[in-house]
């Protein structure tokens, strides 16, 4: 979170227009230290960013458009018609709109182009001033460095000049942006952020402060959890009024769990390399395996150039969930929907949804849609039978009834401010963490209901936490939809198999489908065309039926993901291990102390004796440490 201090006064006036460069020969040996700071500090507008007065926000803007070699005007204004109060305004480049046309002999030429660079203010509880609309395009050139001088600039000079000359004690305007929540104490001074993507460098008139704890948070859950990531833009792409980014992953429960977040400006690769490359920073530079995110060229050129080595796929749920607005207005809508989902959610083979979308788009003369090309062309990034080789844990829905859950849902909304957000997430943070500390005890103290016999669900129960058992008891008991298993063909070691499971479709009709299911005896490895280990991390019930067929009691250990397991943060950081060696830098002794601190709270958690043990340990350190001080 931070302040943005602007020390000029507001002076300004509806329809202020730029002056030629002849027309400014008064202010040319002004403070050019102050104006190249203002270089330094303009910051882009942002929905949802709120200002003490009508004049700061005025400021703001005209110090980003001054940045960015434009000028800028109050092209409108609403006001209360009884007390004429202001409570809304567009701030405007001041080459929007057209002038009237004169009817002069010599009339004036024409210097506006109908530009809709703006920003749209209201008055929100009675007190602040909030942006809730921003263009930031050009219908025309801009640049710094055109020596264009508009009226907008001239007199915040004026304003400054008369500032310094003052002695007496002026009013600082703070803006308050609430930018990155990602970087705080921990990475200052060791950041490898790229500066040519750092618009904002650091100045010692700014400050940046942060909710106590968060980062720390996301870097514990990350050293965890850190092979499959979400890059949530929800808030980005659907305007909300926070410009919130999310990183979310999944942990031992199933359950997601926050790696970072932060407001970006705006949507940009620039914008999203500089935050990238701040969040990988903070997490010791440690790389995702797998990185899902919204369908966006931005993103997708930022994810490559941050995250080079990680596979990037596109979430199956915010594409779907957008086709009633892309092809809501369709003729045989319905249909399209139907034959779409069919294509994307039942393939089980490439050729199958080749064939099924190929019907789709013929039927209904869907060949010219510029959405269905993009999304075809991108088929391998979103379509499950596409991705069936990577390892998502969890973290990517594969059919219709699942959904990708945003992690802040039920606390952020359309029209949700900054304040309400901050005030809000402590209180989010806290039940989720509530949530994980509640299912860890049960998982530890609950004997799991069986549902079966089998001694799959038995072996499960044993070493996976309550919600990962639940989801494996599922495909257990989905054993017994499946029938007709049989041998259809062997390659030396390796046999395959057809399952024949019985599911139900559309209303109360029920339909069987054909899984096939590679084994190899030696290794006793088995795969399903289904792929729901690489999907979800477990087993299916078609490769559960596959084993129980072939006399396997027990579920091979390689199928057993410690991810899952009650202990795995315990055993996590015992099979990491940790080493002395080449420790010899103030930020690898805290890397270390970090880890081995970890492992000390997790032991230190088992049971109350231990808990004892070691806030009576690390007293004693703390009362040495404090000693050596003094």
């Amino acid at each position: 979170m931070e302040a943005v201090c602007l020390n000029s006064e507001p002076l300004f006036e509806e329809g202020d227009q730029y002056e030629d460069e002849g027309n400014c020969s008064m202010l040319e040996h002004s403070d050019e230290a102050h104006e190249m700071q203002l270089k330094k500090e303009f910051l882009p507008p942002t929905v949802g960013l709120e200002f003490e007065s009508f004049d700061e926000a005025y400021d703001f803007y005209n110090v980003y458009a001054k940045g960015q070699g434009f000028g800028i005007r109050v092209s409108n204004s609403w006001f209360r018609s009884k007390r004429r109060e202001r409570y809304r305004a567009k701030l405007s480049c001041s080459s929007a709109g057209f002038k009237k046309k004169s009817d002069a002999n010599n009339p004036r030429p024409e210097t506006r182009t109908g530009c809709p660079a703006m920003v749209i203010i209201k008055l929100v509880e009675a007190k602040r001033w909030r942006i809730v609309e921003v263009e930031l395009d050009h219908n025309h050139p801009v640049s710094p460095e055109v020596k264009r001088f508009y009226k907008s600039h001239k007199k915040m000079f004026l304003a400054a000049k008369k500032a310094q000359q003052s002695q007496a004690v002026k009013e600082i305007h703070t803006i308050k942006l609430y930018r990155t929540a990602i970087v705080d104490a921990i990475c200052n001074g060791h950041s490898k952020t790229d500066e040519r993507v750092d618009r904002n460098p650091t100045n010692h008139s700014k400050h940046l402060e942060l909710k106590e704890g968060m980062h720390l948070q996301s870097r514990i859950a990350y050293n965890y959890f850190s092979d499959t990531v979400t890059i949530d833009t929800t808030s980005l792409t659907n305007k909300y009024e926070i410009p919130l980014i999310s990183f979310v992953g999944i942990n031992h429960h199933g359950q997601s769990v926050l790696l970072g977040c932060g407001f970006l400006g705006h949507e940009s690769v620039e914008y999203f390399v500089w935050m990238f490359r701040a969040w990988l920073t903070c997490m010791q530079g440690r790389h995702p395996q797998v990185i899902v995110s919204d369908q966006s060229k931005p993103l997708d050129i930022a994810v490559s150039e941050v995250f080079p080595q990680a596979r990037h796929c596109y979430c199956l749920s915010y594409i779907m969930h957008r086709v009633p607005e892309k092809l809501g207005g369709l003729a045989g809508f319905e249909t399209i929907k139907r034959q779409l989902n069919k294509a994307v959610y039942d393939s089980l083979k490439i050729s199958e949804f080749e064939i099924f979308w190929a019907g789709m788009i013929n039927q209904h003369s869907l060949t010219d849609n510029k959405w269905l090309q993009l999304l075809y062309a991108d088929r391998q990034r979103w379509v499950p039978v596409y991705l069936k080789d990577i390892s998502f844990v969890g973290i990517l829905p594969i059919n219709d009834c699942e959904c990708s859950g945003a992690f802040f849902d039920g606390y952020v909304h359309k029209h949700t401010s900054f304040k309400e957000f901050l005030d809000k997430y402590d209180l989010a943070l806290q039940r989720k963490h509530l949530k994980e500390a509640m299912e860890d005890f049960e998982s530890r103290n609950s004997n799991f209901d069986l549902k079966t016999k089998s001694n799959f669900e038995l072996q499960l129960s044993k070493v996976y936490t309550k919600g990962m058992f639940k989801k494996c008891q599922i495909e257990v008991e989905g054993m017994y939809s499946c029938f007709n298993t049989k041998q259809v063909s062997s390659d030396g070691p390796i046999m395959t198999f057809v399952v024949k499971e019985r599911k139900e479709v559309e209303g109360n009709d029920k339909e069987v489908k054909h899984y096939e299911v590679l084994y190899e005896a030696t290794q006793i490895e088995v795969r399903c065309i289904c792929s729901l280990f690489n999907f979800k991390g477990f087993l299916c019930r078609h490769a559960l039926s596959v084993l129980n067929y072939n006399g396997v009691e027990e579920i091979p250990s390689q199928y057993i993901l410690s991810r899952w397991s009650i202990d795995y943060k315990r055993n996590f950081l015992l099979d990491a291990g940790f080493s002395d060696a080449d420790v010899d830098s103030p930020v690898q002794w805290y890397n270390n102390l970090f880890r081995r601190s970890l492992q000390l709270l997790e032991e230190g958690a088992q049971s109350q004796e231990h808990y004892q043990a070691v806030t009576r340990e690390l007293d004693t350190l703390l009362t040495k440490f404090s000693l050596v001080d003094k």
